[in-house]
């Protein structure tokens, strides 16, 4: 019988021990349109593409430049990232210890 309860807990180093080589994102929790969060770690580029929700960067680990359409900016441990639906962004550069959680919320949102 499945588990329906959502998590109560997890750490950097438990999502990080289930990434795979060829996916630098692990989902943690997942309840649909409400909220998904993920530990997002990519190796070398970041080659993700704009989203189609709303999504909210908190950096664990690591540091480097963060771009979200013309603005630039420089992150480490502890900040907070704001990306709107559809809005190309990119982590520019970072380290080698990098990671950062992954907010996704409210329901996919149409391009404009």
């Amino acid at each position: 019988m499945p588990n329906d309860k959502p998590m109560l807990k997890t750490t950097v180093a438990e999502a990080f021990s289930r990434l795979a080589p060829d996916t630098p994102f692990h989902v943690v929790l997942d309840r649909g349109d409400d909220v998904t969060v993920e530990l997002y770690a990519p190796v070398g580029t970041d080659r993700q593409t704009p989203h189609d929700r709303d999504e909210l960067y908190i950096v664990a680990d690591g540091t480097g430049t963060f771009s979200r359409g013309e603005d630039l900016v420089d992150f480490g441990p502890g900040d907070l990232l704001y990306v709107p639906a559809h809005m190309p962004h990119r982590f520019e550069t970072f380290t080698d210890d990098f990671k950062v959680w992954v907010i996704f919320y409210g329901p996919k949102r149409a391009q404009s």
